[in-house]
């Protein structure tokens, strides 16, 4: 993939700038959702290429993609391990002992906060990188927010991210919970069991990554379109606040025809002009297909990687493609669908190499699958979670810890551009810099091979280290 041939252009392309629609969004109306309703719904019949699950991965009903959400509905991320490999109906079934304060190799498959944060090279360096719970080994750093926008309400957010904290050794987080209802969706959101995992996962992985940023979640009244991204823009207004940061999601849904026009002005919003705003959303778990908003061009799409480390000791090895990491090539995104060619020089990068005006997912990846998953602690008990929607905020955290602070737009105004891709996409075809900071995947296939550089299942690779992100 990288070819000497394709040259990254380093010009900005001339934009025209847009006023921001403002918050007065209605809800749909049906968006008033009753928890666990969606269940009912008979599934989306797979495609030639999505992720089978094994018997051992628990997919939860708030990450079930079906088609009558097309355009409606976003769902979650994450699916789990089930290590009885016994079918369970209820997430509750799926929870494990508490993670062991340093476990014997082959006690755990699971990673800690320790682990991860030495294989992506953000906290202290120590041998094989094996999953222990040693404050001493933790990521450092953090600023400003990280912001994480998910429906429904998560009634015990900051306890469990006050005890997840406590046992890993991590500093206690500077947290606040906002319930994005300024559109008359909701009082207080109601409680969905499979949507409270998901943003217990999202908070509690951000903090992990960077210990110092303040985490801020912004709770949507629903799981609709509307609530959502009426949420994602409450979410852009906290980060600003904190002086910037980044905007994690774990959310998604499948690609439909006016979703440029109907939804990416949220992205290009010039309110992120003078406080330095990244977006990352998860690729999503079904293998390869786009999904969107991963596939808007105005955002860094987070794909998915396996963990291999040595049977014996747990030392890390390598990283792989997940099957079920998300990615490919959108259907309605395209070089100008969403604000002519002022997305950035990466386009034009990314774009010719493909042939075709399509946009192309994933940007980057790190783990998701539940087989190399990390602890999450939900309301008293333990589980092991994977899915692209733990890539996402463990790509937000590297990112906010980076401390780079790259955004939508110059300072001074001027050109809109998704900057995070910029510096992404800037660094493949170096000779130097992409393999410092990045570590190229090359094996596994989500429908698509891993290969050599950038592919759609894992992009540029996973992150090293805090340069270049």
């Amino acid at each position: 993939m990288r070819d000497a041939s394709v040259h990254f252009k380093r010009c900005l392309l001339a934009a025209a700038v847009a006023t921001l629609p403002g918050l007065g969004m209605a809800a749909a109306a049906d968006s008033a959702m009753t928890p666990g309703a969606d269940a009912l719904a008979a599934p989306e019949p797979d495609a030639v290429g999505r992720y089978v699950l094994p018997p051992n991965v628990f997919r939860p009903d708030s990450s079930v993609r079906r088609a009558e959400d097309r355009g409606q509905r976003v769902h979650t991320n994450y699916v789990m391990h089930n290590r009885n490999g016994v079918k369970v109906n209820r997430l509750e079934d799926l929870a494990v002992p508490a993670p062991e304060a340093n476990p014997a190799p082959n006690a755990t498959f699971a990673e800690y906060p320790a682990s991860l944060a030495c294989i992506a090279k953000v906290g202290p360096a120590y041998s094989g990188c094996v999953p222990t719970n040693n404050a001493a080994y933790n990521a450092t750093g953090g600023g400003r927010a990280i912001v994480i926008v998910d429906a429904y309400d998560y009634p015990t957010a900051a306890a469990d991210l006050a005890t997840f904290s406590s046992f890993f050794g991590l500093p206690a987080a500077n947290f606040t919970k906002v319930i994005a209802n300024g559109n008359g969706a909701c009082v207080t959101p109601p409680y969905n069991s499979g949507w409270a995992l998901e943003a217990a996962l999202d908070v509690q992985w951000a903090h992990a990554m960077a210990p110092k940023a303040k985490i801020i979640l912004v709770e949507a009244c629903s799981n609709s379109w509307a609530d959502m991204m009426y949420a994602e823009q409450i979410a852009i207004q906290q980060a600003n606040a904190a002086g910037g940061g980044e905007i994690s999601n774990s959310w998604g849904g499948a690609e439909w025809s006016t979703e440029s026009t109907d939804w990416d002005w949220v992205f290009r919003s010039n309110w992120v002009a003078n406080k330095p705003v990244n977006f990352f959303f998860s690729a999503g778990d079904s293998g390869l297909g786009a999904q969107f908003p991963s596939a808007s061009p105005w955002v860094t799409s987070v794909g998915g990687t396996t963990i291999n480390r040595d049977p014996t000791t747990q030392a890390f090895l390598s990283e792989s493609c997940w099957a079920g990491s998300g990615g490919g090539t959108s259907a309605y995104e395209t070089y100008s669908s969403t604000f002519g060619s002022g997305t950035g020089p990466w386009t034009n990068y990314q774009y010719p190499l493909f042939g075709q005006a399509a946009r192309h997912s994933p940007d980057i990846s790190f783990d998701a699958d539940p087989a190399s998953g990390a602890y999450v602690y939900n309301a008293g008990s333990w589980y092991v979670v994977g899915g692209t929607s733990l890539a996402a905020p463990l790509v937000a955290g590297i990112t906010n810890t980076s401390n780079n602070r790259l955004g939508m737009a110059p300072k001074a105004g001027g050109y809109f551009t998704n900057a995070q891709n910029n510096l992404l996409y800037a660094e493949l075809l170096t000779n130097k810099d992409y393999g410092v900071n990045f570590y190229d995947v090359t094996t596994g296939n989500n429908g698509a091979a891993a290969a050599v550089g950038w592919d759609q299942c894992t992009g540029v690779g996973s992150p090293r280290g805090r340069v270049g992100k």
